[in-house]
């Protein structure tokens, strides 16, 4: 079931800022990341571990390090509470199912483990598609 895209982008902020985790280690997490669910696009861009804007209605120049691109169906199972096998992870759709990684993957790998952690919040915030 798709969330409405405001409360969510407002829920997964929240969710994002106050993680435990990304918290303790995250001082240096910033970079700029487009999730491309098919039916709904969102850039996410992070400062210092904490995010400093998402933007839920991108235009066609605005500007991102990476993006992940992946049907809507995929990024509704990523957001399950517990995800069936192949969409536990970034790594395991993206050899397995219809996720594909684009753009400055360095930035991608650079931040792997607070973005692993962020996206892992999906699992509370739903997707909004």
């Amino acid at each position: 079931m798709a969330v409405e895209i405001k409360s969510w982008a407002n829920k997964f902020k929240s969710l994002t800022d106050n993680d435990a985790t990304i918290g303790a280690m995250a001082k240096y997490y910033t970079c700029t990341f487009m999730w491309d669910m098919t039916d709904r696009k969102v850039i996410i861009e992070m400062h210092d571990g904490k995010v400093k804007h998402i933007n839920i209605n991108p235009a066609p120049m605005d500007a991102y390090d990476f993006a992940l691109r992946a049907s809507a169906q995929t990024w509704r199972e990523f957001g399950q509470p517990v995800p069936r096998p192949m969409f536990h992870g970034i790594w395991a759709a993206s050899f397995r199912e219809d996720l594909k990684l684009e753009g400055n993957l360095l930035v991608l790998m650079q931040n792997l483990r607070n973005f692993t952690c962020q996206f892992e919040l999906l699992r509370k915030s739903g997707v909004p598609v």
